[in-house]
């Protein structure tokens, strides 16, 4: 299996993790050592999000009014913030996914954010999502998982509240016609 790096990964019905269950993921790393990814139809609740934020940040009022929607990335690290991004903007610590994605950790980027000097499209998530070495492939081998190509579009525009459903229909999945049970033949 080549690099999964630039796919989303599709949550299978079957999937009832509660960080994992309809989750849409993007890889933004994937190599023989493992891969991590960012879940990226997860916002964090309003209440929630600040209660969070408080005890991570002491800017937190702040980076709440630059940035409308922070979501859950994954449970590794979520006190680390990661900024998913277009590519047109590059910054201390940005790392490219693809000729679309970026992502920066470095909070120099939430200032030109706010100053209206930073990327044209972005999200912060709050953690990320973890691999092993052979951990994924084996997910995907069993069924968890289905993978897919993406456009800026579908990350940054399409509702999070759609976009599992939507990402399995363009597969031609219906998921209302999916069994919750997984495994192989």
């Amino acid at each position: 299996m080549g690099s999964l790096q630039n796919n989303i990964l599709i949550a299978m019905p079957h999937m009832v993790d509660p960080y994992f269950g309809k989750s849409v993921i993007l890889i933004c790393e994937h190599s023989i050592d493992g891969a991590m990814g960012l879940i990226i139809n997860r916002p964090f609740q309003e209440p929630n999000l600040k209660n969070l934020f408080s005890e991570i940040s002491k800017e937190s009022e702040e980076i709440l009014g630059i940035i409308p929607t922070v979501y859950f990335g994954g449970p590794v690290m979520i006190e680390r913030g990661i900024v998913l991004h277009s590519t047109e903007h590059v910054s201390e610590g940005t790392m490219a996914i693809s000729n679309d994605f970026a992502i920066t950790s470095h909070k120099e980027i939430l200032n030109d954010i706010s100053k209206g000097k930073g990327p044209n499209k972005f999200k912060l998530h709050l953690g990320h999502a973890g691999w092993s070495a052979g951990q994924l492939e084996s997910e995907i081998e069993k069924g968890d998982w289905l993978l897919q190509s993406t456009t800026l579009d579908f990350v940054f525009n399409i509702p999070e509240k759609y976009m599992w459903h939507q990402a399995a229909k363009t597969l031609g999945i219906d998921t209302a016609h999916i069994t919750g049970f997984g495994g192989s033949a």
